[in-house]
């Protein structure tokens, strides 16, 4: 199902599938944040409850192996409608038979949009309906169009990083087998705050900063009014991803409560 929320500046769509919202638009000057291409045919993807690719697609728990799909497997389930009103939509969907093949959990996951006259806000709410311990990641996989409002270019935009870290940005080694693995090393990424965009940033494909404490992630140029800010106050991680070699004009800023896996490690 697609449900359509706004307000007097935005209106937002959301699909029921994966509660994925697909497009953000802003109203007065009718342009859409979010990325819509077959180029890459995703637009803000949850990533549940295993963020990247697991190694040979398995883990281990309680020395048993299950099988995991690249960043979970919540894109792919139907959520409910909880609440609906004008301007807000919450979304939930627990555990199913297939799920627990792959999770051997009972779970709920919420997913709250609620646009405000700045933007929107995404809460999410996890909970354990066991009595073990659950472990699990949760993360966002937003692409923005770039340019936002067909003005400038890709490389006339700007990444700015705030947060009380220390310089340089560094971010997670990261190698292509042929997907993409940590390889437990940190690299350097960059001496500034403020980093100029460039299809060769992302040559070696995606870039999780590994700096601690960055709390917000804003994207914007001198050539647009408009920008886009990421609050980052209850994610420990951000990713930075375009897909590699191809020049499209979208930028995904994706926050992150774990990370994928370190390669040739079991976990």
């Amino acid at each position: 199902m697609i449900v359509t929320i706004e307000n007097q500046n935005f209106q937002a769509i959301i699909d029921s599938v994966g509660a994925q919202l697909i497009h953000l638009y802003e109203k007065q000057e009718d342009f859409d944040y979010i990325w819509n291409n077959e180029s890459w045919n995703k637009h803000a993807p949850v990533l549940f409850p295993a963020i990247g690719r697991s190694n040979q697609d398995k883990y281990l728990l309680n020395n048993k192996e299950y099988k995991m799909p690249q960043h979970g497997f919540i894109a792919n389930q139907e959520f409910k409608i909880i609440t609906h009103t004008k301007n807000t939509v919450t979304f939930a969907v627990s555990e199913n038979t297939e799920t627990y093949k792959l999770y051997p959990f009972a779970f709920n996951l919420m997913i709250t949009f609620v646009l405000l006259s700045s933007g929107l806000s995404i809460s999410f709410s996890v909970k354990n309906n066991t009595t073990i311990q659950m472990p699990f990641s949760l993360g966002s996989h937003p692409a923005f169009n770039v340019p936002l409002d067909g003005k400038g270019k890709f490389d006339d935009y700007f990444l700015e990083f705030d947060g009380d870290f220390q310089l340089p940005l560094e971010s997670y080694e990261i190698i292509k087998n042929p997907v993409p693995y940590r390889t437990g090393k940190a690299e350097f990424f960059s001496e500034n705050k403020k980093i100029k965009l460039s299809y060769k940033l992302f040559e070696k494909g995606l870039r999780i900063i590994s700096n601690s404490n960055v709390k917000k992630v804003k994207l914007f140029s001198v050539y647009s009014d408009h920008f886009v800010i990421i609050n980052l106050e209850d994610f420990a991680n951000i990713c930075l991803w375009t897909k590699e070699t191809e020049n499209l004009a979208f930028m995904c800023i994706e926050p992150f409560n774990g990370l994928p896996d370190v390669i040739g490690n079991s976990c």
